[in-house]
């Protein structure tokens, strides 16, 4: 990967990880090995940038910190720990499947009480607002 150096702030930016996100994913062992520059300041790369994008949509399904923890670790461990890590993977998957199906039922429900309301013309709000003044 490339190795550009962000400052936590480019890295907030870049993820839309608040920077005192950054600094708990790395204080948990979320995110290791992060570079520093000659001042001590954390400098992020393109590598950092993919996990904590990973780490973000993991967390945003649903899936808890002592799991993300957990899966961390494994991969921490190596390659001997690829089958759990997928399970993991893919046990997840699974919930956020069942969530997408739990929403789409929710979609349905709302437009069908939507059905019972008459359509609104786009500018049946503009005609009025004239009609006031």
């Amino acid at each position: 990967m490339s190795t550009i150096e962000l400052t936590p702030a480019q890295m907030s930016d870049r993820t839309g990880v608040t920077i005192d996100t950054l600094r708990y994913y790395e204080r948990t062992g979320l995110l290791r090995n992060i570079a520093r520059a000659e001042s001590g300041h954390r400098r992020y790369s393109q590598d950092d940038v993919l996990w904590v994008e990973v780490l973000r949509c993991l967390r945003d399904t649903g899936m808890s910190i002592e799991q993300l923890r957990r899966y961390c670790d494994l991969g921490a461990l190596g390659e001997q720990t690829g089958a759990e890590r997928k399970q993991m993977l893919e046990d997840h998957r699974e919930l956020v499947e069942s969530q997408m199906a739990d929403l789409r039922r929710a979609l349905e429900l709302i437009d069908h009480k939507l059905s019972f309301y008459p359509a609104r013309p786009a500018n049946a709000a503009a005609t009025k607002d004239r009609e006031k003044t």
